[in-house]
């Protein structure tokens, strides 16, 4: 177990070594995997082993306010969340990283490139550049989001919040792989006084007028059928990022990193392999 300091918060974080057999004696690249909101280390294990696989070192680590981080008061910053990235990699001893975020991560992701040097790609995954021209989230997700029947209790309204980041038919034929991610959410994710820090930051961020100076390579990723940030917002990353290449995932749902891994890995592989 491994905690790096950043003035006083404690953030938890894991390495995952790479395979020694795709390593071939050379120093292995690390890429930093970056969560979203309110979600708990546990949304990358489907990335996680892919990676190290791949000959890859990975670090994976809880947001503040999240799974064995501190969790200061609030509200919370992207900047701020983007220094935890900072105070990580330092104490892990890694120069540069392939930075790869999803949702809040992917905010969190573009800040962390803005405002420091260990980035050397980026991933871009189902997020957003915040700000006025960014697409909303709808108001029927947001109302399943941030507010759950009276009547339901943990379990339930944690399958009731969820329900909109994934697709229908996902949602009907993966029963007990749900059931799973709602007990990796309850022993992992944000409390929800932590999540309304973090949603504060994400409500709060604008990188729009300053994507140019983003100077590393890119990958956005987003699916169709996203119904928590829609496809739009990849586009729109897409038309203000210089070093970009865009991949869209057909019927892809807001996890579609999740619903689509094998997919969703064999890209993101393909973009590290050439950057």
């Amino acid at each position: 177990m491994s905690y790096a300091d950043n003035d006083g918060v404690s953030l938890y974080y894991e390495t995952t070594a790479p395979a020694e057999t795709a390593t071939n004696g050379s120093d292995p690249e690390t890429v930093a995997l970056v969560e979203g909101l309110g979600y708990g280390r546990w949304m990358w294990r489907w990335q996680r082993e892919r990676l190290a696989d791949e000959g890859y070192r990975v670090v994976v680590w809880d947001n503040r306010g999240t799974g064995d981080s501190d969790e200061p008061e609030g509200p919370y910053t992207v900047e701020q969340m983007a220094s935890d990235l900072e105070a990580v990699l330092a104490d892990a001893g890694v120069e540069r990283a392939h930075v790869v975020g999803a949702s809040m991560g992917g905010m969190i992701a573009q800040q962390y490139a803005l405002d420091y040097d260990r980035a050397q790609s980026l991933g871009l995954l189902c997020t957003s550049h915040g700000g006025e021209e960014a697409i909303d989230v709808p108001e029927e997700t947001q109302a399943r989001m941030f507010s759950v029947p009276d009547d339901a209790d943990e379990r339930e309204a944690i399958r009731y919040k969820m329900k909109p980041a994934t697709t229908d038919e996902f949602w009907a034929e993966n029963d007990d792989l749900i059931s799973d991610i709602v007990d990796w959410r309850l022993e992992g994710d944000a409390s929800d006084a932590a999540r309304e820090a973090q949603a504060a930051g994400v409500a709060q961020f604008d990188s729009s007028d300053r994507l140019g100076d983003v100077d590393v390579p890119v990958l956005v990723a987003h699916g169709t059928d996203d119904r928590v940030l829609p496809v739009e917002n990849a586009d729109l990353l897409y038309q203000k990022l210089s070093k970009v290449q865009l991949a869209v995932f057909d019927g892809g749902s807001h996890l579609f990193f999740v619903e689509q891994a094998d997919a969703v890995n064999d890209r993101l592989v393909e973009f590290l392999t050439h950057v």
